[in-house]
C-alpha cells in the first residue's frame, strides 16, 4: 500500500520511544511506500486534497531516523492510507486538518477516522461514561469550578485541549490558588477547564491501556517522579511493566465497541486505580514500551487491523 504520514517533523523523533517511528518501520517491513509531510503542508486544492512532503524511508538510527526524498506535492487521494499523528494541541489549526482528511474519498483510509477524533478529543469522550470515570466537572466559569472543588476537596485543574501533561494541576483542601489559576488560564485562552477529584492511587502509577481496533492489547504503567503528581513520560514519568486487570477489561469492553465502529483503530485510555481517566484518539503513545516490557508486537497488530479493512 501507499502510505502517506501526517506528522510533527520526522528528524526530531526519538527512535526507541515515538510511536509514529515504530508504525512507519513496521508499515516499510509490510512492504507499503511511506511518504511524510507536516501538517502545514497540507492543503485543498480546488477539490483535491494535496500534501507537499518526501517519499521516505526510515531507519533505526538515531539523529536520522528517516530518509527523505525530494521535495514535492501528491493528491492523497493516490494513497491507501493517510495517518493522522501530528501532537496536540488539539487547537483550531488541528481541527481544520481533519475537515481537510475528512474530503478524502473512501478509497483513502485515514487512521483514526478523522470525523471522530474531530468529535472525541480525549478528555470530551470520557464524559459519555460517567460509570467509568471520577467525578469530572467541564467549566470556564470560576463559581461552577469553585463549587467543585468544595465538593470534592482535593482536585486536578488541567486544560481541557492540552496534551503531555502541560498545564495540570492538583488542589488540594488547604491550596489557595484556584482564583489565580482561573485568571491565568481563561488570560490567553478562551477554552474551559476540567476538572477531576484527585485520585491518591496515582502515585501508584497512571496506567496507559493500548486498544487496536477497539480490543485490548496491553498495558504499561507511568510512575510519577518523586514530588510530581503527573506521571505523563513527557514530564518524567517512569514506564514500569504491568499486566492488563479485570477493571481495564470491563473498562475496554465498554468503550472498545464505539472505538471501533468510529474507525480509531490506535487507542490509548488513561486508567488510575480502577477509574478512566482520558481517551487518548489523536495521537496516542507507548507502543514501543510496551513492546519492549511485554514482547507484544502492537505496531503489527495495528497494520494487520488496517490491512484487513483495506482487503
Amino acid at each position: 500500500m501507499k502510505v502517506a504520514f501526517q506528522m510533527d517533523p520526522i528528524g526530531a523523533v526519538d527512535i526507541n520511544a515515538d510511536s509514529s517511528f515504530r508504525l512507519a518501520e513496521e508499515a516499510q517491513a509490510h512492504g507499503h511506500t511511506l511518504f511524510f509531510y507536516t501538517p502545514d503542508h497540507l492543503a485543498f486544492e480546488e477539490g483535491r486534497i494535496t500534501a507537499v512532503g518526501h517519499d521516505m524511508t526510515v531507519q533505526r538510527v538515531a539523529g536520522t531516523p528517516a530518509v527523505l526524498g525530494e521535495r514535492r506535492k501528491v493528491d492523497l487521494a493516490d494513497y491507501d492510507v493517510v495517518w493522522l499523528r501530528q501532537d496536540p494541541p488539539f487547537d483550531m489549526h488541528y481541527i481544520t486538518s481533519t475537515h481537510l482528511l475528512d474530503k478524502l474519498p473512501n478509497g483513502t483510509q485515514v487512521v483514526n477516522n478523522p470525523f471522530w477524533v474531530r468529535n472525541y478529543p480525549e478528555k470530551l469522550l470520557v464524559l459519555d461514561f460517567a460509570d467509568l470515570t471520577p467525578p469530572t466537572t467541564v467549566a470556564r466559569d470560576l463559581d461552577t469550578i469553585r463549587d467543585f472543588k468544595a465538593r470534592h476537596g482535593d482536585i486536578i485543574l488541567k486544560p481541557l485541549y492540552g496534551n503531555g501533561g502541560a498545564g495540570v494541576f492538583r488542589l488540594d483542601e488547604n491550596d489557595r490558588n484556584l482564583t489565580s489559576l482561573h485568571e491565568l488560564f481563561t488570560g490567553f485562552s478562551r477554552e474551559p477547564l476540567i476538572a477531576q477529584k484527585f485520585l491518591p492511587s496515582v502515585s501508584k502509577g497512571d496506567k496507559r491501556v493500548i486498544l487496536v481496533d477497539g480490543e485490548p492489547v496491553g498495558a504499561i504503567n507511568r510512575v510519577p517522579a518523586a514530588g510530581e503528581t503527573r506521571s505523563n513520560m513527557h514530564v518524567g514519568g517512569r514506564p514500569e511493566k504491568i499486566a492488563l486487570s479485570d477493571r481495564d477489561r470491563e473498562i475496554c469492553a465498554a468503550i472498545g465497541p464505539l472505538l471501533r465502529e468510529k474507525g480509531q483503530v490506535f487507542v490509548g485510555i488513561d486508567v488510575i486505580g480502577d477509574w478512566l481517566t482520558e481517551i487518548n484518539v489523536t495521537s496516542p503513545t507507548g507502543i514501543q514500551e510496551l513492546e519492549r516490557f511485554d514482547d507484544i508486537n502492537v505496531a503489527e497488530k495495528i497494520w494487520q487491523a488496517i490491512e484487513a479493512k483495506h482487503a
